[in-house]
Order: structure tokens, then sequence, then C-alpha cells
């Protein structure tokens, strides 16, 4: 007999947050928030109060980064930088920053021809990133573009395909390689180190991991940058992080015409030279961040890694177990951790299952308005007991409407 899904009363009245983005955020975090909202460790204020220039404020985005380059054992000769603008501004930045490094230049001037700009379009993300460097006068070379649909012929995004049928550039024509390790709408999810061992290691790889960043290690010595928006894993939004490579920095500063292009709050280089504070940053997004960063240091990242499996799993196996009710939309081989999306019969159904899981405090399950269906997001700071009540309406909404 399935167990009933029963409405689970959490502390504080607060519900089962399955939010794409902004999503949920360690109850500890909240707590720590809450009790220094209005004087912040003795200092007689708020954070959100504080200036960027006081040594108190130094200290907390000095720490940040601090613990930040401890969870993920980033390399020295890589900078950490906190920015604004999103994974959104992050498309334009990365491509500006990278044709405007030492290195780069010098390669294409080699080349005698401008040098190419690799993308792995994955799902709605990377196709976000390679319409805006397009929009920009990108010379750009499509890896892939998804797979082609077996029932209908159409690009979707639910795979990838053999690396053997990648359209990669050769290398010494190729800047770099762009790609999204998972796409928060379309539930692909990268295999780690997939794109690395695909790419010849002289050419540098730009990864956005918006949404999985802090779920599982990473060997940071083997991107040129990662790029990632902080309202997924690691905190809450209106602050963006960028960890590069300090050669891909290196400009010839001689050269007027190298910057001529980059708005100065996307310029890598200008907030590098600033520790990140060459204007005002969002202090209070930066400060939370700080204290995810010591949550996931405490926890592991292996077992993190650990818990993020489970939780997914849990969710994958009911689908699985009733493929014809709940029709998942993504290889079984590249399904998100992260983001789970799947389908019901029809959409009334989808309309029920959304609202008799609002009634159990589970929220913010309906799949993006630009593929429908059910979405379920299991970040970092979802507990396995979240998970456990959303298998437990699965299972019950099952046994009655199937």
């Amino acid at each position: 007999m399935t167990p009933s899904a029963t409405k689970t009363d959490l502390p504080h009245d607060r519900v089962w947050n399955f939010s794409a983005g902004p999503s949920v955020l360690p109850q500890s975090v909240l707590e720590e928030v809450q009790r220094d909202l209005l004087n912040y460790k003795g200092h007689g204020m708020s954070v959100l109060e504080m200036s960027h220039r006081s040594k108190v404020y130094g200290s907390i985005i000095s720490e940040a980064e601090a613990t930040l380059r401890r969870v993920l054992n980033v390399p020295a000769n890589y900078s950490i930088l906190f920015l604004q603008g999103g994974g959104t501004g992050e498309f334009a930045a990365a491509y500006l920053n990278l044709m405007a490094s030492k290195s780069v230049r010098e390669k294409q001037q080699r080349l005698g021809k401008p040098l190419a700009c690799d993308y792995i379009v994955t799902g709605g993300w990377s196709k976000s990133g390679l319409k805006e460097v397009k929009r920009l006068g990108a010379n750009v070379n499509v890896v892939l573009d998804g797979v082609k649909s077996a029932t209908t012929g159409e690009t979707v995004y639910s795979s990838l395909p053999p690396v053997s049928e990648w359209n990669l550039g050769k290398p010494e024509e190729t800047a770099y390689v762009y790609y999204c390790e998972n796409e928060t709408v379309h539930g692909v999810e990268t295999p780690s180190n997939f794109v690395v061992d695909a790419v010849d290691p002289s050419v540098p790889v730009i990864c956005d991991m918006s949404s999985n960043m802090l779920s599982r290690p990473v060997d940071v010595s083997r991107f040129g940058a990662i790029v990632a928006g902080a309202q997924k894993n690691m905190g809450p939004a209106g602050v963006s992080i960028a960890i590069v490579r300090k050669d891909l920095l290196e400009r010839d500063e001689s050269d007027p015409e190298v910057t001529r292009n980059i708005p100065s709050v996307l310029d890598w280089c200008y907030f590098d030279g600033a520790a990140s504070m060459p204007n005002t940053p969002p202090t209070f997004s930066i400060y939370v961040c700080g204290l995810v960063f010591k949550w996931v240091e405490k926890h592991g990242l292996e077992t993190i890694e650990k818990i993020r499996n489970e939780r997914a799993d849990m969710v994958y196996d009911v689908i699985d177990a009733h493929p014809d009710f709940f029709h998942g939309l993504v290889d079984k081989k590249y399904r998100s951790a992260m983001n789970l999306v799947f389908t019901l019969p029809s959409a009334e159904l989808e309309s029920k299952f959304i609202a008799e899981a609002a009634d159990l405090n589970m929220i913010q399950l309906k799949g993006h308005r630009s593929l429908g269906g059910i979405r379920v997001s299991l970040y970092n700071a979802m507990p396995v007991e979240g998970a456990k009540a959303f298998v437990a309406f699965m299972k019950q909404f099952y046994e009655n409407n199937h």
C-alpha cells in the first residue's frame, strides 16, 4: 500500500520550496541572518546598512572569498570575483574578457583571422549565451545544438550527441569553448569533466555553473573560467561569481582597442584590481553567500554530492517506475540532479498535481513557461525529508489518478 502524503509542519511555518531560483536557503543560515539582522556581531548596525569600505565589511567579503577558495580548492593562479548582472551578464562578460585577453589576442594575430568561439548548446541557457555573443559580433562555431527528436526530427534539449559527433573547432583556431553544465529549464546536466575531457587543453573552457555550483566537487584547474549566478545553490539573488585563471586576465594595456568595447561593470580585470569592490558591491548578498559557503564547508562537497544524488534518485525512481504517467523528458545519462523535469498525461492533471502539492506545503513545481510540465528543483539546501515528502505525494497522486 502506498503511504499517504501528509501536510508537513515545518519550523517557522515554512514550506517545501522547490523553486528553480531564487531558491531555498539553509535554515541555519537564515536563522543566523535573522539573529544578526539588526546588530551584526555587536557592531550596532545591520550588514544592510554597512559601508562596503568599512573594516567590518572588508572582513566579511574577504572571508567569503577565502571560504569559497577552500571549499572548491581553487588554485592560487585563479581570481575569485564577486560581480553583478547574474549569469546573463556573464554571457557577454565571458566573451568580452576572453577576446581582450593577451594570450587570445596573440593567438588571433598568429592565425591572421578572427578566432572562433565554440558554443555547446544543451538547453535554454546555453542557447541564450550563444544568442548574446552573436549579438555582440562573435565569430561563433556551434559545436552542438541539442539532438534531433526521433519522432519529429526537430531539435530538442533532452540529451547530448556522442563526442565523436561534436563540431569542435581546431584548437589553433579557437578562442574558447563555452557551455552550461546544468540547464535549469530543460533539466539536462553534463557529467563532471565530460566537456573538459573532450576539449584540447590549450583551449580555455568557460563553464556556466549557475545551478549546480557547490553540489559536487570540481577540478577548477581544468577550466579557464567558471561563472555562476548565486541564487540557486550559493545564496540570494543579486551577486554572481566568476573564478578566472589569472593568465586570461593579462592584457596589452598599451593598446586602447583592447578594452574599448568592455563596459566597466563587465570588466573582470577592473573588479580583480579592486578586490571585487571598484564600486559598491551587493553587500548583503555576498554576506549571505559567505554563510552558505561555510555551511557547505561544514558538510564537505563529497557529502553534499552524496545527498544530492540520494534526493534525485528517489524522485527518478518513481518516474522510472511509472513512465506512462510520469514522463521524464531527459536521457537518463544526462538528467539533472538539480532540476528534475517531467510531464503528466494531460495539462489538467498537471494543474491538479501542482494544486494538490501546494495544499501539502509543496510549492513552485510548475515547469518553466517555455517548456511546461512539472519541474522539481532539489538544490543543496533542500533536506532529504523534503524529497521524501514529495515522493510520497507523487506515489499517492499516481494511485489516485492513473
